[in-house]
């Protein structure tokens, strides 16, 4: 376990170094816990949290939808996605896919 933690933050250092949440584009960060999936819109500039939604592991797709709903309610329109060193398969493209169905641009 140790050896895959290690791997993991590796890939996590490597995409932040990369990906910066501006005002007009900010940052969609997702994370995958046990049991839920969590996002979030982050200004990097100003160190805020626009919006955040979670929801259960299994439904990322409702998390995206969800997510994009807030976002364009607060009229973000276009974010930078940021997978957060998870591979981008699974659940974490079935969060993309829902945002990108609620009506994000990335």
């Amino acid at each position: 376990m140790e050896i895959k933690q290690k791997r993991y933050q590796q890939r996590k250092r490597r995409v932040k170094a990369k990906i910066f949440g501006t005002k007009a584009r900010p940052r969609l960060s997702v994370f995958r816990s046990n049991k839920y999936l969590y996002s979030q819109v982050i200004d990097d500039e100003a160190q805020v949290t626009l919006v955040s939604a979670k929801g259960p592991k299994n439904d990322g797709a409702k998390v995206g939808e969800e997510l994009a709903k807030k976002a364009m309610s607060k009229k973000i329109k276009k974010v930078t996605f940021d997978r957060n060193g998870f591979i981008y398969h699974g659940k974490v493209k079935a969060l993309a896919d829902g945002a990108r169905k609620g009506g994000l641009e990335f």
